[in-house]
């Protein structure tokens, strides 16, 4: 559905881990400065904890390596955008979009 709604417009996936001090740290980043509206992109979360096999589906259909924690984003079904670690954030993020 990701990829389908990317045709609609951009659409981002965070991969995030909630036992990862990294993941923790990625995703205080991308909220203390967020600065998207729902009209700018479509924005979604995933527990890898819960759901790691998504995860592995997800990379093997984009063609991009498994990391955590990871975001990826898609426009008209292609990656147009995708980082992990300590280089997430939302100025990358922006700029790619």
């Amino acid at each position: 559905q990701i990829i389908t709604d990317s045709y609609q417009k951009p659409t981002v996936l965070f991969k995030h881990s909630t036992r990862c001090g990294i993941s923790i740290g990625a995703k205080h980043r991308l909220e203390s400065k967020w600065n998207f509206t729902s009209e700018d992109l479509d924005f979604y979360y995933l527990d890898l904890l819960n759901f790691r096999s998504i995860s592995n589906a997800i990379a093997e259909r984009l063609g991009i390596i498994h990391q955590s924690p990871q975001v990826i984003a898609l426009k008209d079904g292609k990656v147009i955008y995708h980082t992990s670690h300590h280089q997430i954030n939302v100025e990358g993020l922006r700029s790619s979009i």
